[in-house]
């Protein structure tokens, strides 16, 4: 065993950074495309910290409009990474120093996330579109009885053997004989 009783090759997962939060944000649909024009930007600065042309966005770019349409939460992680908003205008402090270990790495690591994302809603569209009626409407009963049970609220009684009318009354598995000894 491992640490803490935890078998070796399993990992807790971290908490997620900042950063990482407003990554995961992005809508799906929109994310790949919204992570390869952050990284672009991102590299940019990484490779050239002390050009000012980099370091600063113009939100009136048609390019950087569309993905802000797209997906307003860019504009929450371009801020997380440091960038300020001066009117039309994204800047990044002379003092804000983007690393590539921390800054490219993290969106890569969230393109790799929002890949695995993406191919599981494929394959859950794929299985309800092939799922036949029956199924869907099993499915529909399942859902339906969740949700009545979810309103009638806990349980707040155990339940109670009852005589049911005059065959044997069976209470324990005393008294149908298991457990006793006949000794031998």
């Amino acid at each position: 065993m491992g640490y803490a009783g935890y078998a070796p090759g399993n990992k807790v997962a971290d908490a997620l950074t900042p950063l990482q939060q407003a990554l995961r944000s992005l809508p799906l649909d929109k994310a790949l495309e919204t992570l390869e024009l952050l990284e672009k930007i991102t590299r940019n600065v990484v490779r050239n910290p002390g050009e000012e042309k980099f370091r600063s966005i113009k939100l009136t770019n048609a390019k950087i409009a569309e993905a802000v349409a797209d997906a307003p939460a860019m504009v929450d992680v371009l801020q997380e990474m440091g960038w300020v908003k001066e009117a039309e205008v994204l800047v990044l402090p002379p003092s804000v120093r983007l690393a590539h270990e921390v800054h490219v790495v993290g969106l890569i690591d969230t393109k790799d996330y929002y890949k695995k994302e993406i191919e599981n809603d494929k394959r859950n569209q794929s299985r309800t579109a092939k799922m036949s009626d029956e199924n869907k409407d099993q499915l529909k009963k399942a859902e339906l009885d969740r949700k009545e049970k979810d309103a009638e609220g806990p349980v707040t009684q155990g339940s109670v053997a009852k005589k049911l009318g005059d065959g044997p009354n069976i209470m324990r598995a005393g008294d149908v004989g298991i457990g006793k000894s006949a000794g031998g």
